[in-house]
């Protein structure tokens, strides 16, 4: 199926976005008015998008019912400061709630039950509760549209990292302590804890030799996925079949010969899934 955006509304625009391009951490944003009034509400369309300067983005976007601005945005014209606070499964509820369309008089940290504690540089309070807040400058808004739904990219410059040390193992924050959420579609989440949380190895400092120059036998296998091949692809040198026949009898790894190549390779996935990655390819070269 294809669709032509031109032909969607707003909204059907938004649900295959938002459903498609997920799971999106939250930005729980406060801010405060120019007469001081405080604001706390949260957007998934965020992200970090500079290490140096450090810098994030996240965009309130104008009313799907009269385009109109909402506080943030407002909030963020009139004083450019703005808490970012971390949301994890911890706090989501009460999250959720402070996305309600109060009146602007109406302080959210009241109406969610959540802490405010005083920023050190800028007058927008931070949430007590969060793992993590950053105190920003707001460098610029850049407004993307004029109709209803339409975003307004808000981008804020990071000056003071409040790190709850409870979320810290040796010094850095640990995912697994964070138990951080994420937006999915509609009215679904994404907790980013126990098995959702995997380990890739990044290659960075590394040159693979990429799933191409792997032999036709194992790119063209009915048992390796492409996840599999991407693993592979990420070693940085190919062994020769006498280097694969030592590997294979050093770590004393075995199958049925007579299984042919489909046992071979269903081997070599299952040493893959926990992670030996030089002995797979040892027994696919063997």
């Amino acid at each position: 199926m294809t669709i032509d955006f031109s032909s969607l509304t707003p909204r059907e625009a938004y649900a295959y976005l938002s459903a498609a391009v997920a799971p999106r951490p939250i930005c729980f944003a406060s801010t405060v008015a120019a007469d001081g009034t405080i604001n706390l509400s949260p957007y998934s369309f965020f992200n970090v998008v500079s290490g140096d300067p450090p810098m994030m983005v996240f965009a309130p976007q104008l009313s799907g019912r009269d385009g109109s601005s909402k506080d943030t945005l407002d909030n963020v014209l009139a004083v450019p400061e703005v808490v970012i606070n971390v949301v994890n499964h911890a706090l989501v509820e009460q999250m959720s709630l402070t996305s309600t369309a109060y009146p602007a008089d109406v302080n959210e940290f009241v109406k969610a039950g959540l802490t405010q504690v005083p920023s050190d540089v800028i007058k927008p309070p931070r949430v007590g509760e969060s793992p993590v807040a950053f105190e920003c400058i707001v460098d610029r808004v850049i407004a993307l549209g004029d109709g209803p739904m339409a975003g307004n990219m808000v981008l804020a410059r990071a000056v003071r990292v409040h790190v709850r040390e409870e979320y810290l193992t040796e010094g850095k924050l640990d995912p697994t302590l964070l138990d951080l959420v994420g937006r999915m579609g509609g009215s679904d989440y994404v907790r980013a804890s126990g098995a959702a949380l995997f380990e890739i190895p990044k290659p960075i400092r590394t040159l693979g030799i990429g799933v191409d120059a792997l032999p036709d036998h194992i790119r063209n296998s009915d048992v390796l996925t492409g996840n599999d091949l991407g693993r592979l692809g990420n070693l940085e040198q190919l062994f020769t079949s006498r280097e694969a026949e030592i590997i294979v009898k050093q770590e004393k790894l075995s199958w049925d010969k007579g299984g042919g190549v489909k046992v071979k390779h269903e081997l070599a996935k299952s040493l893959l899934r926990g992670g030996s990655v030089k002995e797979a390819l040892a027994v696919l070269l063997s």
